[in-house]
């Protein structure tokens, strides 16, 4: 197996563990939206949360996972069927999800402006991966970032963390347009730039995302990674285990040589 010449990483639940700071965005949205005086989440309702982040494809599906929580649906029948219940839930509260979504992006803007700082410090890193960045910042592989986050958010955190990206190696959601395209034009970059032998490896905790590259012809040579660490179910996990194009990567790996991956 060749080395890649390319490594495209996903974001959130691959590189960063933003759990604390999206139940905190999704509360305060949640508290905005439906205008609440008490912006004291109820006891329970962030770990209740946090292990069905994964249903989550968009943000503003977030405040509406909390909104269906705090109607009594079941954990597993929100795992089972959250995109249905996710648009039940706008139709009977009259909600529009392009401005659920905007309430979540201001939400956390004004937090930003308010105390970066503070929005920073809400932000794990997962064991080892900045170091691993770091090392192929400095070799011949070239990492690039591949997220529906902002870019510029991106951007800060990896500062902080003393990572330094240049701008053509962050796709964030300013981009506007799927992963699989984005990674099309990144071996198409590459080939234009006399590359004759592309090999593009890019690791995502959304098994829908890898199975949507898998649909891409032109992606054949691709090798896809489900990061077993990230906001992916036990049911996504089994799936990719048996998939013949998709390993599953555990942290362990992922900080190791290339050749250990697969």
């Amino acid at each position: 197996m060749k080395h890649p010449t390319i490594v495209a990483f996903d974001f959130d639940g691959v590189i960063c563990d933003g759990l604390i700071e999206y139940f905190q965005t999704a509360w305060r949205a949640y508290c905005q939206i439906f205008a609440l005086s008490d912006a004291t989440p109820p006891n329970g309702l962030a770990e209740r949360f946090y292990p069905l982040r994964p249903v989550v494809e968009t943000g503003w599906e977030m405040p509406i996972l909390l909104k269906a929580l705090l109607a009594g649906v079941k954990d597993e029948v929100i795992l089972q069927d959250w995109q249905t219940i996710a648009q039940q839930f706008l139709v009977e509260q009259e909600l529009e999800a392009a401005k659920v979504g905007a309430a979540v992006d201001g939400v956390r803007d004004e937090w930003i402006q308010a105390d970066l700082q503070n929005w920073l410090d809400q932000h794990r890193f997962y064991p080892g991966v900045i170091e691993r960045l770091k090392a192929l910042v400095s070799s011949s592989t070239y990492p690039v970032i591949v997220t529906t986050k902002e870019g510029r958010f991106v951007r800060q955190l990896l500062n902080q963390q003393g990572v330094e990206l240049a701008d053509e190696q962050i796709f964030g959601k300013e981009v506007k347009q799927p992963k699989h395209q984005t990674l099309r034009q990144l071996i198409q970059q590459q080939q234009h730039q006399g590359e004759k032998s592309v090999h593009l490896w890019f690791i995502e905790d959304r098994l829908k995302t890898l199975q949507r590259v898998k649909q891409e012809s032109a992606l054949g040579s691709v090798q896809l990674f489900l990061g077993d660490w990230g906001y992916n179910t036990e049911t996504d996990r089994q799936i990719a285990r048996h998939d013949s194009r998709i390993h599953l990567l555990s942290l362990t790996k992922l900080v190791q040589e290339f050749s250990a991956w697969i």
